[in-house]
């Protein structure tokens, strides 16, 4: 099942279940968001079953491509799959990243670092990344810092967590990071990572039953720039050394994960720094059996 968040003009937010090319509406007392059902559900199964219910009920069907659309306050578009209240990032989940990060970090040659050590450590790496006021949905436009030139797109698989941190959905994440404030100091990840637009993410939430094995889905990255294709990326989720279940328990670990919590999990697609974001580029993240993810980039003020 495909779980959807939209916006209907005179009526607000609404929740929909995707059917094919058409969203059955299934807003109401039961369903008031997608976080909503995903704490009164607990589990996928229950998630998944109350919402069937109600979209048997629904009384509103609208057609998907008249949502997938840029956001405006007088036309139907859709928003984010869910308002998080908060958003978490994997880092070194790939073992083309690792060997990426440690290229760009090092003049004299590649040498053992940091990179490497979290790649092999037990502990993964993870960090907070945003709150749902930082949250970019589909067609809205995602942000560059003004005091970054080299912003880059890191296309994920991003998991939804339920309450007793369970996984109870899967979406596309895009985790945008300012490369070169991160690479001028590590301990500045923070500022390279958490800022307006910073994470885009949509546009469904796709339920465990709907995605399958997690670690086996195609993904793709495309930026335009100009109307024209300037570069294209692909892994598949099988290359990730770290399952989506580990991640989560680590997460969890001390640490209350209120549900509806994003965790994205980290990127195997790594843009050349010749292709760093500009504003007016256009981001397609595409991965299997969860569909589409568009954005516009932005410069911020």
């Amino acid at each position: 099942m495909k779980l959807c968040q939209f916006h209907l003009p005179g009526r607000g937010t609404r929740v929909g279940v995707v059917e094919g090319d058409r969203v059955a509406d299934i807003t109401g007392r039961e369903a008031p968001s997608v976080r909503a059902l995903i704490e009164a559900c607990g589990t996928a199964d229950a998630l998944e079953r109350r919402a069937r219910r109600l979209a048997t009920r629904a009384r509103t069907r609208l057609v998907w491509r008249e949502l997938d659309r840029a956001p405006s306050p007088r036309r139907a578009h859709l928003l984010a799959p869910l308002d998080p209240p908060e958003v978490w990032g994997a880092g070194i989940t790939y073992r083309r990243s690792r060997e990426y990060y440690e290229a760009h970090t090092d003049a004299g040659g590649r040498t053992k670092g940091i990179y490497d050590y979290v790649y092999e450590a037990e502990r993964p790496e993870l960090f907070f990344k945003a709150t749902a006021a930082r949250t970019a949905g589909p067609n809205a436009t995602i942000g560059l810092r003004l005091d970054s030139t080299l912003t880059a797109v890191e296309p994920e698989l991003a998991v939804v967590i339920g309450p007793r941190h369970r996984i109870v959905g899967y979406t596309v994440g895009n985790d945008l990071s300012a490369w070169d404030i991160e690479r001028e100091n590590p301990l500045f990840l923070p500022q390279s990572k958490i800022f307006a637009g910073c994470f885009a993410m949509g546009p469904v939430l796709a339920t465990p039953r709907e995605v399958g094995d997690p670690h086996a889905l195609a993904l793709a990255c495309r930026i335009h720039r100009g109307g024209r294709l300037l570069f294209e990326g692909r892994v598949n989720t099988r290359e990730m050394k770290r399952r989506c279940d580990e991640l989560v328990d680590w997460l969890s670990r001390s640490n209350p994960v209120p549900a509806g919590t994003v965790l994205s999990t980290g990127t195997g697609i790594l843009v050349p720094d010749e292709h760093a974001l500009r504003a007016g580029d256009v981001v397609e993240i595409e991965l299997e059996r969860i569909g589409t993810l568009r954005n516009t980039v932005e410069r911020l003020h």
